[in-house]
Formats: structure tokens, sequence, C-alpha cells
């Protein structure tokens, strides 16, 4: 069975073990977000039946034919790539099966990224089976068909043959899918001790100190405290300590440091975001 965990330095230089999504997973979720599509696909179409039947003529059915391509092209075009350019980084489908996308060199996943990948969808898929559908049969056409349906096999089938279960739109966005599995931030961390410290007083944070990191490094070093791999706990502590100028105490513990600066940091985002501000990361 092929190993899906891979390592990931982050531009913070936290080392990260993530796994990528099974290609049965993406499929699933890739067949989740046409489901969605289609509904709305569905709804629209009656919709403009209905405006058809209340405005019958040869002009508005033939303009109700324009806006229903129209509509159909802007739905696939920027149904991925909204969702995917949102926080989560992931489709309704994606969510459902514990998958994200996420950028292969660490650093935040960007809109170039996005659009790259899902534009590149038109190539892969869409384009040949509008052949497929709307081509008719016999002839010159059949082959047209035939060549379309090859076009979809090989593509749909090129993540099974690179090591990183890579789509030609993650080549091009320098993106990949990973599992995401849904969790819970602070409440889980404090049930394994997380934030402790800065419960009982044995840390006690400044403003100063706690404003030195945003959202994204709370991500981040909440990665870190799940996994518990001692050299990245070791290696993210001593970073923050430079950061915010602050020397280990005698018998400090890596863990421990962070668990307290995790749930300090937690709350002081939280605190901003109540006055909506929100910092996104340490150089906003």
């Amino acid at each position: 069975m092929r190993d899906r965990t891979r390592r990931l330095v982050t531009p913070e230089g936290v080392d990260l073990r993530l796994r990528l999504g099974e290609a049965g997973a993406r499929a699933g979720a890739f067949l989740l977000d046409l489901l969605v599509m289609l509904a709305a696909l569905v709804a629209l179409t009656v919709a403009l039946l209905y405006a058809q039947s209340r405005f019958a003529s040869p002009a508005w059915g033939e303009m109700i034919d324009v806006v229903w391509v129209l509509l159909f092209f802007v739905l696939r075009a920027f149904y991925f790539t909204g969702f995917e350019m949102g926080p989560r980084a992931a489709t309704p489908g994606k969510r459902v099966l514990g998958l994200r996308v996420a950028a292969r060199d660490g650093r935040q996943l960007g809109p170039a990224s996005v659009i790259a990948r899902n534009a590149m969808r038109e190539v892969e898929l869409f384009v040949p089976l509008g052949f497929l559908l709307w081509s008719p049969g016999g002839g010159v056409d059949g082959w047209i068909r035939l060549a379309g349906l090859a076009w979809c096999l090989v593509f749909t089938l090129f993540p099974l043959f690179n090591r990183d279960r890579l789509r030609p739109g993650d080549l091009v966005g320098g993106t990949w899918v990973i599992e995401a599995p849904r969790r819970a931030l602070l409440g889980d961390l404090a049930a394994n001790g997380a934030g402790a410290g800065a419960d009982t007083g044995a840390f006690a944070f400044t403003t100063e100190e706690l404003d030195a990191y945003g959202v994204k490094e709370l991500h981040v070093l909440e990665d870190v405290l799940r996994a518990r791999d001692a050299e990245a706990v070791r290696a993210v502590a001593e970073r923050i300590r430079a950061r915010i100028g602050r020397a280990p105490r005698p018998g400090e513990a890596d863990a421990a440091f962070l668990d307290a600066y995790y749930a300090g940091l937690r709350r002081r985002l939280e605190e901003r975001m109540l006055f909506g501000v929100r910092k996104a990361d340490k150089h906003a």
C-alpha cells in the first residue's frame, strides 16, 4: 500500500506531516459537488421555464436559452473556485469527505493557484464532455465522441499514475489535496492538556507578545500541538520565544509553553474578532 504521508516545511519553519487524500475520496467529493451543481442547474432550469411560460414569445425563448448557457458556464467556472478560495479551501463535497486543497510549497493558498487548478478542469473534463453529450452520432462525429471519451479517461485516471495523486490542474496550480478531518479547536486541545499552563497562571503573556501572531500561525500551532512531534514542538517553541523576546525559564517544558501560548493567542484573537478586528497572520 502506497504511503500517503508527506513532510511539508512551512515558511515559518514548521515541519508538518500531511496525508494526501485518497483517489476514491477525491472522486467521491467530485461526484457530490456535481450533484450539488446539478441540483442548482435543475432549479435554474425550472425558474427559466417558468419565466418563459409567463412571457411566451420567440424572442424571449431565444434569450432564455442564452441566459441558461451563460449561467451554466458561470456555475461550473466559479463553483469550485469560489469555495476553494474560502477559509476552508474546500468545496462542499470535499468538506463532507474530510479533504481540502493546500499549496505544495507550504505557503498560504493563493487565488492564482486556485484559479489555475480549476481553469484546467475545463480542458480536463467539461470541454470533452461537451463532445460526448451534444455531438450527434455517426460518421466523423462518432470519432469525435470516441476522442472525447479517451480524453476524459486520460485526465480522470491521471492521479492514479503519479506519486502525489495530482491532477493536471494541481501540477499547474502548485496544489495538492490533503486530508483535513473535522475537528474542534480549543475544546479538544484543552481536554488533552492544552492551555492548562495559561489557566493555572504558570505562564502569563502580554498583549504585545500575543499580537506577534495571527490566525494563520494559530492554525499551524494547532497542527503542531495535535501531532506532538518532539522535534517540531522544540523548533516552534524556540521560534516563538525568539520572536516575542522571551527566554525559557529553568525546567520549562516546550510543550507546556506552546499549550499556554496557544490558549492565550486564541483568546486574544477571539477578543479582537468581537470588535471586528481580524489579524490574518503575523505580517498583518
